[in-house]
Parts: C-alpha cells; structure tokens; sequence
C-alpha cells in the first residue's frame, strides 16, 4: 500500500480524491490494479486501460481481470513506460463522447515515444452513455471481450483523428495533413510503426512514399537555432517574435 484513492458516488466535485503526494506515491506514476492483474497472471500480455476504479472492479467481477486505471489523471508518458515494459499490448477503452476521445488522443501523443517493435497499441469506444462497468454488466464477459478484440488500430485512430478536422480531397487539406502528421511521426523510435503510419499518408494524400521520406529527411536536417545555454521560457519567446514583428504589440 503507498497510498489511498478514492471516487465520489453521486454527483460533486471533486470525483476523484487521492492522498497527498509523498516520496513514494506520485498519482502520475501509478496504475490502479495493475499489481492485482500481474499477481493474477504473471505471464501478463495485455492490459485494458479504463477511466476509474469502478470500472476496473466492475471488470474483476466479471473475469476480466486485465483492466487498470490512472487515478483520476490522464494517461501521463510514464503510465506509457510502465505498461510497455507490463505487457505487449495495450488496449485504451474510453467512453465515446468527445472527452472519451480526447483523453485517448492525449494517450495515444504520450505514446508516441515510447513505441517499440512488438508492441501493439489499439483503442475502442463505447457506446454514448454506457462506460465499462454498465457494458460488462449488460452484455457480460464474452461479449465486452469482443469489442476489445475489435478495437481500432494504432495508425487507424492516429488518422481518424486527424481528419476530424483536415479535409485530405484538397491540395491544401493534403499539405494540412502532412503538417500535422510530421511531428507526431518523428517522436515515434520504432522504424515498424513509422513505416505504418507513412505508407498509409502516402496513400491518403495520392504520393509516392520515397517524396515523403525525402520530405522528412529534408526536415530532420534543418537545425533550429540554438539559444546558447539560455531557457527559452514563453516570456523570452514573446519577447523574440516581438523583436521580430513589432506589430504584434497591437
């Protein structure tokens, strides 16, 4: 035990609550129930990542014994490093509303840099108004196991996602996406899963992928400007685009 969390029942604020921060129990670090699912299986391979406790203890009670949860935080880069280390894949299960797909977004970029070869990473979304501890009770092991099996790839969702709001049928959405895809696919280590994701933006902006590798490799040469060993804070780099575009004052 290293700490203590709770969840509000009913309505109030805030919903969840844990103990203060100490040396040992930081809330970013740590994953509700993964040490119950490792100690369930040690030959752990793949764990369900819910919103809250309840729905990891509604998915205990019904044999699914993989789930865990964040304490009441986003998935933060080092619940990534922890899992990857875990298990070989990764599913995200979140409500389908807009904040379900937000948090799996937020995920999937602390996810990026930690992508490795033999790691899988799909995400799946549950029907308006139910989460996992409704669903598993209604429909039961079997049937919630499926939609997990049934989950949107990685590079799936990663597209997705950004069309949402670029429209790839136009010169300009294609130059659009381009720009939005780049440095997302840089921060990723692994050769497999940015050779995924490249393929598929070739196909979707109609080009041959060796004029996108040649465009990123063009890209990873530009060096930016070094500020010798000054922080650049955001008050330095306001009054740097000041300096530059006196306008801007306005």
């Amino acid at each position: 035990v290293i700490g203590f969390g709770g969840r509000i029942l009913g309505d109030g604020q805030p919903k969840y609550l844990n103990s203060p921060e100490t040396r040992i129990f930081h809330k970013g670090f740590e994953l509700y129930g993964l040490y119950e699912a490792k100690q369930f299986d040690d030959k752990l391979s793949q764990v369900v990542v819910v919103e809250g406790y309840m729905d990891v203890v509604a998915l205990a009670e019904q044999g699914i014994r993989y789930a865990v949860a964040s304490l009441g935080t986003s998935t933060t880069p080092e619940h990534l490093q922890m899992l990857f280390r875990n298990v070989k894949k990764v599913i995200f299960c979140y409500d389908g509303d807009r904040a379900g797909i937000d948090a799996a977004w937020r995920a999937l970029e602390n996810a990026l840099a930690h992508l490795k070869d033999g790691i899988e990473l799909t995400f799946t979304f549950l029907p308006e108004g139910e989460d996992p501890d409704t669903l598993v009770q209604k429909e039961g092991k079997a049937a919630f196991e499926t939609r997990l099996g049934e989950a949107k790839s990685f590079n799936q969702f990663f597209f997705e996602h950004l069309l949402l709001t670029i429209d790839s049928t136009t010169d300009s959405g294609k130059t659009a996406l381009v720009a939005a895809a780049k440095p997302l696919i840089e921060k990723i280590p692994s050769e497999f899963f940015r050779d995924i994701i490249l393929d598929k933006l070739a196909v979707i902006v109609g080009r041959e992928r060796s004029q996108l590798d040649r465009y990123f490799a063009d890209a990873a040469t530009t060096t930016p400007v070094q500020v010798g060993k000054m922080k650049l804070t955001p008050m330095r780099r306001a009054i740097g685009l000041l300096v530059q575009q006196p306008s801007l004052a306005n």
